[in-house]
């Protein structure tokens, strides 16, 4: 099941103690059913991979959800944002194709101009790559701050598995010295391989993928690799961890590679969040986290993992600090944007995401 060597050696670890001074997530208010995806394309409703997705409205993008979400995050960092020095932004779904979204979210929380600023691509990892950076970046003391995000929105061909799953939403990180943070981060690791389960081409609209050559090669073998070197380096096991967040493509594959593992459904409960807001790419292992943040107590220990196609997964050890609990309701929790909820009908979600297209 490892293919990587779990010598220490192989760890991603800061030259001084990096961990997440603040933490938000954003998920639209719109909600498209399952069952209503079901009633126009298949005329029924056996075995629907989830309940209902997040959908974006008219006026909102991975820019705009991305502010709101790193607000937050400074929010509960009660940091002076002209102090940040990055600001990564990892998405599948930018707005533009030759514009960065990593602008305008710096410009819009205040962080100009002494920033420095980018877009991230690794399809669904794209977020924690960007993290991953970003505490190198602190770490090595090129910066204090440095803010990562991961944000989508719901993409997916009309009828296709992926338009059931496929959400919107995501999360963002403002990374600092550990003394301040609500959560230290005690490692990373990462395990990356070509492998092409899903890909989109330039001008293509919708993104193809693999089918079930998804799973066994791409995800399960990437996501049990790169957590079983990680707890093998850092000499943990699953009992030693509260949590555990897995990328959740769906609700079956995280509590699959959870179960060979050897993580409960009890450890992994908080952070599945699949099943009410759908996969949200470049934010589902990093939303997964602020929603199991939200609950975490002083001393729980985290183990992260996401997963990006084409193929990667980041792995990551954490361990929540004291200070989560005078800060942790300075913004909203995940649940606040789960339960504000308005359902949809496909007519709309067809016009919300631009479906039809006049030639």
């Amino acid at each position: 099941m490892n293919d990587a060597n779990t010598s220490d050696s192989i760890l991603l670890k800061p030259s001084r103690p990096v961990g997440i001074v603040g933490y938000g997530a954003y998920v639209p208010r719109y909600r498209l059913p399952a069952a209503e995806v079901a009633r126009v394309w298949t005329e029924g409703e056996a075995g629907l991979p989830i309940k209902e997705k997040a959908v974006p409205g008219l006026d909102e993008d991975v820019a705009t959800m991305s502010i709101e979400a790193a607000r937050n995050a400074l929010k509960r960092a009660q940091t002076n944002p002209e102090e940040i020095r990055a600001v990564w932004v990892g998405s599948e779904s930018h707005p533009y194709a030759v514009k960065p979204t990593s602008t305008i979210v710096a410009e819009s929380i205040g962080a100009v101009p002494h920033v420095q600023a980018a877009d991230w691509e690794f399809a669904c990892k794209a977020g924690t790559e960007a993290m991953v950076a970003a505490i190198g970046f602190v770490g090595s003391g090129m910066a204090r701050y440095a803010m990562a995000i991961g944000m989508d929105t719901a993409q997916g061909r009309p009828g296709d598995a992926l338009e059931y799953t496929a959400g919107a939403g995501g999360g963002a990180y403002l990374l600092g010295p550990a003394e301040e943070s609500l959560a230290v981060i005690e490692a990373t690791y990462s395990f990356v391989t070509d492998t092409p389960d899903f890909w989109r081409r330039a001008y293509q609209k919708y993104p193809e993928h693999g089918q079930r050559f998804t799973g066994e090669p791409a995800y399960f073998r990437h996501i049990t690799s790169a957590a079983q070197a990680l707890l093998d380096a850092t000499g943990t096991t699953p009992a030693d961890y509260r949590y555990a967040v897995f990328h959740q493509p769906n609700a079956k594959f995280p509590q699959r590679v959870a179960a060979e593992l050897g993580f409960s459904k009890e450890q992994i409960a908080p952070g599945l969040l699949v099943p009410v807001i759908g996969n949200t790419y470049a934010g589902a292992a990093i939303i997964g986290l602020t929603a199991t943040l939200d609950v975490a107590q002083p001393g729980d220990k985290i183990l992260m993992v996401s997963f990006g196609s084409g193929a990667g997964s980041d792995a990551f050890a954490i361990t929540v600090t004291e200070a989560i609990e005078e800060r942790r309701d300075l913004a909203p929790r995940t649940a606040d944007y789960i339960n504000r909820r308005t359902e949809i009908d496909y007519a709309t979600y067809t016009r919300l995401r631009g479906k039809l297209v006049m030639k």
